[in-house]
C-alpha cells in the first residue's frame, strides 16, 4: 500500500520540476503580454468592471447576477486570506528567480491562488446569467489562472484548486441567489 507521504512527495517533486522549467522558459513575446494582461486582469479592477457593466445592463435578471458573482468573490476573498496563511506554502518565485517576469506577488502565501479563486468565483454566475459573455468570461478566468503559473507566483496545485473553490463557491452562490 502507497502512503499519503509518498504520493505527497512525489506529487511535490513534480511540481517542483514543473516550476524550474517554467521558470527557465523564455516565453515568446505574446505569451508574455498575454500572461501579464491576465494578471492584471486578475487583480480585481476587470471584475469590479464586470459589476459595473452587470448593473448597467438592462437584463432583468441583473442583481441577482451582480449578487451572485459579489457574494462569491467575498466568500473566495475570505476563504484564500484564511487558507494562505493556515497553509503557509512559499511562492515559486521566493524558491528560485523567474527569468522574465518581474511582478512582485500580492501576499507572501502561494496555496491557493487568490487570483484563480476570485476569477472562478466571479465568471461562473455571470457565465450562468448571461450565458452569451461564457466562452469570454471562462476563457478569461483560465488565462488568469495560468498566468499565475507562467509567471512563477504559483504552483499548479496552488492554481488547481484556486480553480475549483472559486467554481464551486460561483455555483453555490449561483444556487442561493436562485432561491
Amino acid at each position: 500500500m502507497i502512503s499519503s507521504r509518498a504520493v505527497l512527495s512525489h506529487l511535490s517533486a513534480a511540481e517542483y520540476s514543473l516550476m524550474r522549467k517554467v521558470n527557465r522558459w523564455r516565453a515568446p513575446r505574446w505569451i508574455r503580454w498575454w500572461m501579464l494582461a491576465s494578471t492584471k486582469c486578475g487583480d480585481g479592477w476587470f471584475w469590479a468592471f464586470c459589476g459595473i457593466a452587470v448593473l448597467a445592463s438592462h437584463d432583468p435578471e441583473k442583481y441577482a447576477a451582480f449578487l451572485a458573482a459579489a457574494l462569491a468573490a467575498a466568500a473566495g476573498v475570505a476563504l484564500f486570506m484564511t487558507l494562505k496563511k493556515a497553509v503557509g506554502r512559499r511562492r515559486p518565485c521566493q524558491i528560485e528567480p523567474h527569468c522574465w517576469a518581474t511582478l512582485l506577488p500580492p501576499d507572501q502565501f502561494s496555496f491557493p491562488s487568490g487570483h484563480s479563486i476570485t476569477a472562478f468565483a466571479v465568471a461562473v454566475p455571470l457565465s450562468y446569467y448571461f450565458p452569451t459573455a461564457a466562452p469570454v468570461l471562462l476563457t478569461l478566468a483560465v488565462s488568469v489562472a495560468l498566468s499565475r503559473i507562467i509567471l512563477g507566483m504559483h504552483f499548479l496545485t496552488d492554481v488547481i484548486a484556486g480553480s475549483l473553490l472559486g467554481g464551486g463557491l460561483g455555483v453555490a452562490a449561483t444556487l442561493v441567489c436562485r432561491l
